[in-house]
């Protein structure tokens, strides 16, 4: 009897290659296991796909959901951006994907699980810092570290040899690297290769070209409770619907996307171009919400860990106890962060307009320029007297 292993299937180029070589040199029975993290059209086609290469299971997990409340909501608490710009939508689903994976593999005593992480990139050590983080003793196949099929020349040569079935384009050509979930689009290779190179236009799949946007622009409000987007223009949505729908609502209008060179976990640069629409609305209208209902020194303080915090997620930690233990400050200062945002979204830019809160901290009548009967600014003399110490002795 064949020993099991779980492969992490997307479908494209890699994992297709892999589900074969799995089973032509490691004599193993493949269970191709499917994420559905929000990818929508390729999931059918991938199903399909495995299930003619002889998968001995395809197994399909609707994870949109438990991705969105407890993976991306506890993270955009944080307001978190690796290196400044890099709202980590491919770091944030590495962890559930491999959790899920192993829940997989454990039900069917499988010995193995398999991803198409390559040995250059951090999501091998995302994918198995996640596997190890649930069981120890886990067997992993990286083939990427083990074949010869260094290229994607080479992949699609042996797909055509072996009549592995490739979706799109990829068996004439060499394909972008690209990963696609419900927070964002992301590619690598080819053209983007050279950090001097313009992406190609064609390449983008849920924003439009802000030039080509209409020029009128859109309102849109969004209430939070507790620190998570809970209504769109004042209509109740589940977590899922609410990024899906901020996604669409952002494409419409060219926001969300960025041309970023990195700093990858394994220690070289690697230029990446993302959309992340509904990213960058909740971004800035998290943070607005935040300048209403947070103290100063409590926003100081999530400003000073979020780096951190962000490290730990691209570096493939988020099982960590220090993540844990982030987190649960994170989620503490929460609890005021309630209120509405309002902003106006126009060819590729986001514009604040306005934002309130029953929890509000700001006082009006305190921090007017007329006249008021709460603070006496000749109190202010002293405060700077006391802090100026050390500038006159």
């Amino acid at each position: 009897m064949k020993k099991k292993v779980v492969l992490a299937y997307s479908g494209g180029l890699d994992t297709s290659v892999i589900l074969k070589w799995l089973q032509l040199e490691k004599n193993l029975d493949v269970i191709a296991f499917i994420a559905d993290v929000g990818q929508k059209d390729e999931l059918e086609a991938a199903k399909k796909n495995a299930k003619k290469m002889g998968a001995y299971k395809v197994i399909v997990k609707d994870l949109k959901s438990i991705f969105v409340k407890e993976y991306i909501y506890p993270m955009f608490r944080c307001n978190t951006l690796y290196e400044g710009t890099y709202l980590l939508g491919t770091a944030i689903a590495r962890p559930l994907i491999a959790k899920t994976q192993m829940e997989v593999a454990k039900s069917f005593k499988a010995e193995y699980v398999s991803h198409g992480a390559t040995g250059k990139g951090n999501d091998q050590i995302r994918f198995e810092l996640g596997y190890y983080a649930h069981d120890k003793n886990i067997k992993v196949i990286a083939p990427w570290r083990e074949w010869k099929l260094n290229s994607r020349i080479k992949l699609i040569n042996y797909a055509n040899k072996h009549n592995i079935p490739l979706m799109g384009k990829t068996s004439k050509e060499p394909p972008y690297s690209m990963d696609a979930n419900l927070l964002h689009v992301s590619y690598e290779g080819k053209i983007l290769e050279n950090p001097w190179k313009q992406p190609e236009q064609k390449m983008f799949r849920i924003t439009k070209n802000p030039e080509k946007c209409s020029s009128k622009g859109e309102y849109i409000e969004i209430g939070f409770l507790k620190g998570d987007p809970i209504t769109i223009n004042k209509k109740k949505l589940p977590p899922e619907k609410i990024i899906d729908s901020l996604n669409v609502i952002g494409g419409k209008h060219g926001i969300g996307r960025k041309d970023i060179v990195e700093n990858r976990t394994v220690g070289m640069k690697s230029r990446g171009v993302y959309e992340t629409p509904g990213g960058e609305i909740l971004l800035i209208a998290h943070r607005a919400i935040e300048s209403l209902t947070l103290d100063g020194p409590s926003i100081m303080l999530k400003d000073e860990i979020m780096p951190k915090y962000a490290k730990l997620i691209y570096d493939g930690l988020w099982f960590s106890p220090e993540r844990k233990m982030l987190q649960a400050l994170i989620n503490e200062s929460q609890k005021n962060v309630s209120g509405e945002v309002r902003l106006f979204l126009r060819q590729g830019n986001i514009s604040l307009i306005g934002r309130k809160s029953k929890k509000t901290l700001y006082n009006h009548k305190l921090a007017t320029f007329e006249e008021d009967n709460l603070y006496d600014q000749k109190d202010a003399e002293g405060f700077i007297k006391l802090k100026a110490l050390r500038f006159r002795n």
